[in-house]
């Protein structure tokens, strides 16, 4: 085996992004700029470097960890001066397609989920099982639009329209990212790529979400030669305690049911 010095394989980092974005990651993992910026510093950090390879596999969440996770891929692709390529395992829908498409390039396996350009709120109405259970609310604001969506009361029209324009809005927002970052390769008009719909790979392709079928692998043999160095990177290993015990809290169960239900949407 070569010293590291001696060793001028090209070298490509691998990051893996894996799981809900969530600005609180739970005791399962996910992706949040607190978490996945110190591995991407490292990846773009590494000496003789030829690209930085994303494997993605996230069902979505988060807008703003989705752009702040983005935003830092690439102003660490410009200051490092080297290409970045998005590689879709499972999915890379709702904030996990527009992470992915920081990267200047997109592979999928056929089988791959892509897309769901999207904003969806959910939410449940109490105010019914209040009443059943005889639980007065109590609720003072200074502000009239303070109490904006409580579930514990009906749903009011007002709140139902300053809704819908907050998530017309960061629609606005995904759809003006993914029509930057992939411009011309777009092979599909707004009102069909952007509703929401998710594919699998090989059409993801066609409509041009994505550059071509592929893996991490085979990928890098493509760009780089046979003796391409994929060289991953992750970050510190979870405390012991969240290792043994996973799902020690309901919150922790929460977010599980939330991710679960996030991957559901998908069909995964």
């Amino acid at each position: 085996m070569l010293p590291s010095i001696l060793d001028r394989r090209p070298r490509i980092a691998h990051v893996r992004l894996q799981g809900a974005i969530t600005p609180r990651p739970g005791f399962g993992g996910g992706i949040s700029l607190a978490t996945s910026g110190p591995v991407l510093d490292r990846a773009f950090g590494l000496k003789r470097l030829s690209a930085v390879f994303l494997s993605i596999n996230s069902p979505g969440g988060s807008a703003v960890q989705s752009s702040l996770v983005a935003a830092r891929i690439r102003r660490l692709a410009e200051e490092k001066k080297v290409p970045v390529i998005a590689c879709v395992e499972d999915a890379a829908a709702s904030g996990g397609y527009w992470i992915a498409c920081a990267a200047d390039e997109i592979v999928a396996d056929p089988a791959s989920i892509l897309g769901s350009i999207g904003v969806i709120a959910a939410g449940f109405g109490f105010q019914d099982a209040m009443e059943r259970l005889g639980v007065e609310r109590r609720l003072r604001t200074a502000g009239t639009e303070k109490s904006f969506w409580d579930p514990f009361r009906p749903e009011r029209p007002e709140d139902a329209a300053r809704l819908e324009t907050l998530l017309e809005d960061l629609h606005g927002e995904f759809a003006a990212w993914v029509t930057s970052r992939r411009g011309s390769r777009l092979r599909a008009p707004p009102d069909q790529l952007f509703t929401g719909r998710f594919w699998p790979g090989r059409k993801a392709v066609d409509l041009g979400l994505a550059d071509r079928l592929g893996d991490a692998a085979e990928e890098a043999r493509r760009r780089f030669g046979e003796k391409a160095r994929l060289i991953p990177v992750g970050g510190p290993r979870p405390p012991l305690l969240r290792r043994l015990l996973p799902g020690l809290s309901a919150q922790a169960m929460i977010e599980a049911l939330e991710e679960r239900a996030a991957w559901a949407r998908l069909g995964l």
